[in-house]
């Protein structure tokens, strides 16, 4: 409310006006009435007991009764002034600043709305500063939607499963605890009660007397129903299909239906091809066996053979360049960067974190890499940036016991490398049937753009990389 305060005076040889005052927001004490200005609208304050005769301080000031400055002074200095251009707009707050309102935050560029998976607090909960209270599903990541000030939670005005845009009230935040609504023990009560099966009606004297007349004919309808039900039971033109109750229905996330949705475009756009290849995991193992404690001492990261295979992929990228390309149109794109994509399985579906400029990094730098996407992909804190682009993905599909897969390819990328269990198998070596580690590995590609003899030298240089890492090292 805006208050603009003057003074008019008189004179002989006419009436002039002067503004005497600024434009002052006016604070209204809580118990205190307020009444609208006919005039101008403005909202008006009403003490009943600091004005004396006065009714009103339109009645004060607009109307030229008791207009001398000490009544102006008295209801000025009863009022909290403050100057309008001191005072700044809060988000979230609403009009008495007690309650501040938790909204939807801005979910990334390409992502215009979600939907409230669930509430991580309940009404009346403590709640601090930037503490999630609720958690939206997008297309891609999960998004916590957090608390702006410390209070308590009065209300959710939305629920879960609604669909939800940027800037979407969710909750109302109540500072000091005022308004808090507590669940009573009646209503508890009452709700288990109705929850509960309604008790047998009280049967009368003619109704228990009814079922002991009709109980003879009673007892021969179950023995007709049951010998002609026989023949149908053992007959195979009427399949006996389980009860819907047996059953349950459950909305798919937004994430799932997204990765649905993007597995069937790449399934219906490319012209997908997997060729196959073996790898004997010896020397790989070896290494990591023999240089792994000194790893974790100096890098704070154990060696794994993860970092391997993405060294040997670079080094196949960097051999059939073609691999690394996308088709756009009519024309071939090829990447002079080399970002890649990992396949981590979540509790939520898979999401495929990117590894930038992978070739410029080190066995140390890869794995610290790896790590820290993983865990931000379980823990569903990764965010939109760390997901977007990649030039190739490598899925790991051993680490839950796959002997062998053909994996689909993430749209845009043209190809894909799948990894797979290490089993001990024979092999001849050497003209000796020995035991060994071996590992298949599968490539899934674009036939339109790449050609059977690239994908086979790819997969070849893999093996050779991984069962030889010093070719790292001479570049050969």
């Amino acid at each position: 409310m805006i208050l603009n305060i003057a003074r008019r005076r008189a004179s002989a040889g006419g009436s002039s006006s002067s503004i005497l005052g600024q434009s002052f927001r006016v604070v209204r004490p809580a118990g205190i009435p307020a009444r609208i200005c006919p005039a101008s609208g403005d909202e008006i304050v009403h003490h009943p007991r600091g004005f004396g005769h006065a009714r009103n301080l339109y009645h004060l000031i607009f109307m030229g009764r008791s207009t001398s400055m000490r009544p102006i002074r008295e209801v000025m200095g009863s009022l909290q002034l403050v100057p309008s251009m001191q005072i700044q707009n809060r988000l979230f707050s609403s009009e008495n600043g007690n309650l501040v309102d938790a909204v939807v935050p801005f979910m990334g560029e390409s992502i215009s709305d979600g939907t409230l998976a669930k509430f991580l607090k309940n009404p009346g909960d403590r709640v601090e500063v930037d503490e999630p209270i609720a958690q939206v599903e997008t297309d891609k990541v999960t998004i916590d939607v957090a608390s702006p000030e410390a209070g308590f939670i009065q209300q959710f005005v939305a629920k879960e499963g609604d669909t939800v845009e940027p800037g979407t009230k969710i909750a109302v935040i109540s500072k000091s605890g005022e308004g808090i609504a507590h669940v009573a023990p009646s209503e508890t009560t009452s709700d288990s009660a109705s929850s509960r099966p309604p008790p047998p009606p009280v049967k009368s004297e003619e109704d228990k007397q009814k079922p002991k007349a009709e109980s003879s004919p009673v007892i021969e309808k179950p023995k007709k129903t049951s010998a002609a039900a026989a023949p149908t039971k053992g007959s195979a033109t009427e399949p006996q299909l389980p009860p819907k109750e047996r059953e349950r229905r459950v909305p798919m996330t937004r994430l799932r239906k997204r990765v649905a949705t993007r597995l069937k475009d790449s399934q219906n756009t490319f012209a997908m091809l997997t060729t196959f290849n073996e790898v004997d995991m010896t020397n790989l193992m070896k290494l990591r066996s023999e240089y792994k404690d000194a790893f974790v001492e100096k890098h704070g990261v154990k060696l794994g053979l993860m970092s391997g295979f993405v060294k040997a992929a670079i080094s196949g990228l960097q051999n059939q360049p073609i691999i690394n390309a996308v088709i756009d149109g009519d024309d071939i794109i090829y990447r002079d960067y080399i970002d890649i994509s990992i396949a981590v399985g979540t509790p939520k579906g898979l999401v495929v974190p990117v590894i930038r400029n992978a070739d410029k990094m080190n066995f140390a730098e890869i794995e610290k890499e790896i790590n820290t996407l993983a865990k931000k992909a379980n823990d569903g804190t990764i965010s939109i940036d760390e997901m977007a682009g990649g030039s190739f993905t490598i899925s790991n599909g051993g680490v839950y016991g796959s002997l062998l897969s053909t994996p689909i390819i993430n749209p845009p990328q043209s190809a894909i490398l799948g990894m797979h269990s290490i089993v001990t198998r024979p092999m001849v070596v050497g003209g000796d049937t020995i035991p060994r580690p071996m590992m298949y590995i599968a490539l899934t590609y674009d036939h339109r753009l790449i050609d059977g003899r690239e994908a086979v030298f790819f997969l070849r240089r893999i093996k050779d990389v991984v069962e030889d890492p010093r070719r790292l090292l001479l570049d050969i």
